[in-house]
């Protein structure tokens, strides 16, 4: 039986819940493009192609694509070399060829499973392989085979030979690299002068020398021991490395894919670097960067030993880690419910006075900063939970309503209508939610956004909020440091130091291969970063302690949680957020929703989050402590409840383990003029006293004295008229100064008028001091209120967040799940 039909076969046995869990994998039905799939033996086709064998490579991790990779080299070994296998483009991702792939029929390349298995001693490490085979197996990256047997891919067979972490060949990295000089300069050096007298001869010489591994190991045995300490690196890969011996060409910064380079006049200054590179055992690759060639780490492997694939990461290091404190648990506990307040006071604000979006796109910096001055904020965290809140559907741009266009004027564009970012129909729901189910949303949000939203890398570049997510890259880095960070040792914690970082960022290579792209060594042989993904690391677990995910650089509850969200697969179905769209006030795996019931795995990791986040954070507060210095402490979260009473009569003054609020007459003003009375405002803070303790005496004195006078001045919103019953107050109003731009006239012993509107002349009054209130033309006194505006929710179903990638009323599904369960039906 050949492949494709004992994948089809296969295929038929599983549920529709597995089957969408490997159509997820291989981000079907939108890797297929065009493709129609519409029977089993359609998406058997698909599976085995390379695009759909790498999408599933890459979601595996190191220990398992080096597995596949021994047994790639045990049936090169067994049925020989497959005729266009040569590794010739790139180190990163062998899978990733220009050339199609040639046919094979894995079922004529079969290898025994006990010879795998024998690789691993008897006890847990063959457990551990035995588990493997069988997860390789559900993702499809094992064939179906006969009892005992494995069979691999075509890529797998195709791409044997460059798979494990192999550098590209001498003559492509010769060809793309040097003009003739430097290649005959590299032949000199090994073969002495006038060896070669053309460029053609050069090379030819210096990669039939590396292609022999006697000659190469020979010639590595006099290398100086600097230059045997990089090797020892880079053999195993990856074949990068930093270094100052090149330069380019065309100019000192001009790295295209066109350039070519030259040796630094004097050298790079390290006596390793340089006697490798001056005998083509480093050929430049890039700006500053090196790679060793196929050939060089080939014949220095030991190839007589056998494989030993490393199916667990290699643990940090003692000087990696530091003991954790006693109540570091806490501390994040502490975080997150700062996290979800802080995120409260900015939808808050964002309710209380939309903002307008940019033409341009994202919010204007003064916007921002409003927003972060009314919720007491930093400007960057502020912009934190904006995105936050719209990739979680609790706020929204909405268009504004186009102006009228004017008469007489014809062939004129219409006017763009202009949008705000509205709190969306789910925010009062979300408002009136206890912090776990306030943090759940944006936690899930943070976990899935392809985005650092942070992180701005551009210096000459202002940061702005609502940005648009397009970086595929975040949600991989974000994915391995939290799987990096979950194998730490019990008790400990990763320094925050150079080496810290460095261990983490190799670790997170592991558990998410695609960021082995970004890894190169520097000139010592440490692994360090390309791309600056160590700023983008920095930046993420910044947001992450932020968020009350890690704490002294570990992992908390909550943090193990959400890992295990990412590991379900929750980033395959953005811009849904699964987790997002659940409700705020429920508890365990209580609404949900109909598109998580359908999907198991995710369901039982999103009910995790929301107990650990439960667990963490205390229930809110409903009382507090009212003291004579006129204000009320409140201890951890407050109440929704207690929260809005609070803002109403005061002002945030301070943050942390309590929130501090300060009552001053100004804003019991505040209250008054958005309806509250005196009796109202006493009545309610006496209930929420904290032990049923009366309010101290300057308080309620305070209450009632600015009651007394509140309302006195009368604005009439018809004429924009100013009355009150005290002749002097109008008098004194008249005269004041700080109101001569409201150019006011009295035109009757109680009344004055202005010529501002009503807003601008009731601001005017209580910035000079007064407290005036705003009357309608029946008399009936009018309250302030904040706006109600509610935008609706852009959150889209996990189903939906697929309807792009194919169009139901022409027979493309949906979603994965949708053609999971179509398939099954057909099948």
């Amino acid at each position: 039986m050949n492949a494709r039909t004992a994948l089809v076969k296969w295929l038929g046995t599983l549920d529709p819940q597995r089957l969408t869990a490997l159509l997820e994998e291989r981000d079907l039905p939108l890797a297929a493009g065009y493709r129609r799939i519409t029977t089993l033996r359609e998406l058997a086709e698909h599976l085995l192609t390379d695009e759909s064998v790498g999408q599933g490579l890459m979601a595996g991790t190191a220990g398992e694509l080096e597995l596949l990779a021994s047994i790639a080299a045990l049936a090169l070994e067994r049925h020989g070399p497959v005729a266009g296998g040569e590794a010739e483009d790139g180190p990163g991702y062998p899978w990733q060829q220009r050339n199609p792939v040639l046919p094979v029929e894995p079922a004529d390349r079969l290898v025994p499973e006990r010879d795998v298995l024998a690789w691993f001693e008897p006890g847990e490490k063959r457990q551990r392989a035995e588990r493997t085979l069988t997860r390789l197996r559900e993702r499809a990256l094992l064939l179906p085979a006969p009892k005992g047997r494995l069979a691999l891919p075509p890529l797998l067979h195709v791409r044997a030979a460059g798979f494990d972490g192999y550098g590209r060949t001498a003559d492509r990295l010769l060809t793309t690299a040097y003009n003739a000089p430097e290649v005959k300069r590299i032949a000199a050096h090994l073969f002495g002068e006038g060896a070669a007298r053309t460029r053609d001869q050069a090379q030819e010489l210096i990669t039939a020398l590396l292609a022999d591994p006697a000659r190469v190991r020979a010639l590595v045995a006099d290398a100086p021991v600097r230059a045997l300490e990089l090797l020892d690196h880079l053999v195993p890969g990856p074949p990068l490395l930093r270094t100052h011996c090149f330069v380019s060409r065309y100019g000192s910064q001009y790295a295209g894919s066109d350039a070519k380079y030259v040796f630094r006049e004097g050298g790079s200054g390290d006596e390793g670097t340089d006697w490798l590179a001056g005998r083509g055992l480093l050929i430049p690759s890039g700006l500053d960067l090196v790679e060793l060639p196929y050939e060089v780490a080939r014949a220095l492997r030991d190839e007589g030993a056998a494989p030993s694939p490393r199916l667990e990461p290699e643990p940090f290091t003692a000087t990696a880690t530091a003991p954790l404190p006693s109540g570091w648990e806490g501390e994040g506990g502490t975080a997150a419910a700062a996290a979800a307040w802080r995120a409260e006071l900015v939808l808050r604000a964002l309710a209380a006075q939309p903002v307008a979006i940019r033409k341009a796109g994202g919010i204007a910096v003064r916007d921002t900063r409003r927003l972060a001055k009314a919720a007491g904020a930093d400007e960057a965290a502020t912009r934190l939970w904006l995105d936050l809140a719209v990739n979680a559907g609790l706020a929204a741009p909405q268009n504004d309503e186009p102006a009228p266009a004017s008469r007489g004027r014809r062939n004129l564009k219409a006017t763009k209508p202009s949008a705000r970012l509205l709190p969306s129909d789910r925010y009062d729901a979300w408002a009136a939610a206890p912090p776990a189910g306030k943090l759940l949303p944006l936690l899930a949000a943070w976990a899935v956004v392809p985005a650092l939203l942070s992180h701005w890398p551009d210096p000459e570049e202002t940061p702005v909020a609502l940005i648009s997510p397009q970086d595929e890259d975040a949600v991989t880095l974000r994915t391995g440091i939290l799987r990096a960070l979950a194998v730490l040792p019990d008790g400990h914690g990763l320094t925050a130091n150079a080496r810290g970082y460095t261990e983490l960022l190799s670790l997170a290579a592991w558990f998410q291969p695609a960021l082995r792209a970004h890894l190169a060594a520097d000139a010592t042989g440490e692994l360090t970063g390309l791309d600056g993904v160590l700023d983008r690391m920095a930046a993420t677990l910044t947001e992450a302690a932020l968020l009350g995910v890690v704490a002294h650089g570990a992992l908390t509850p909550v943090g193990r949680a959400l890992c295990r969200l990412l590991e379900a697969g929750a980033a395959h179905h953005y811009p849904a957020v699964p987790g997002a769209g659940a409700d705020p006030s429920a508890r365990g795996s209580e609404g949900l929703g109909e598109d998580l019931a359908l999907r198991p795995t995710l369901t039982k990791a999103v009910t995790t989050l929301r107990e650990e986040l439960y667990a963490a954070l205390p229930e809110p507060s409903a009382t507090a402590r009212f003291q004579s210095d006129l204000t009320a402490t409140v201890a951890g979260a407050p109440a929704p409840a207690l929260a809005d009473l609070l803002s109403a009569v005061g002002d945030i003054e301070s943050e942390g383990h309590a929130v501090v609020w300060r009552i001053t007459a100004t804003s019991i003003r505040r209250a008054l003029d958005a309806g509250w009375s005196a009796d109202e405002l006493l009545d309610r803070l006496t209930a929420a006293s904290e032990r049923d303790t009366p309010l101290p005496q300057p308080l309620a004195y305070t209450i009632k004295d600015t009651a007394r006078t509140h309302g006195q001045l009368k604005v009439v919103r018809s004429a924009c008229c100013i009355r009150s019953d005290d002749t002097a107050l109008i008098a004194e109003v008249a005269q004041a100064r700080g109101l001569t731009k409201l150019r006011l006239r009295r035109i009757a012993p109680t009344v004055l008028i202005s010529t501002a509107p009503p807003e601008e002349t009731l601001s005017a009054l209580r910035t000079a001091g007064y407290a005036p209130t705003q009357e309608a033309e029946t008399g009936t006194t009018l309250l302030d209120r904040a706006p109600t505006d509610r935008a609706p929710s852009l959150l889209p179903t996990l189903d939906q967040a697929h309807a792009a990638y194919g169009d139901p009323a022409r027979g493309a599904p949906a979603s994965a799940r949708v053609l999971a369960c179509a398939l099954t039906s057909a099948g």
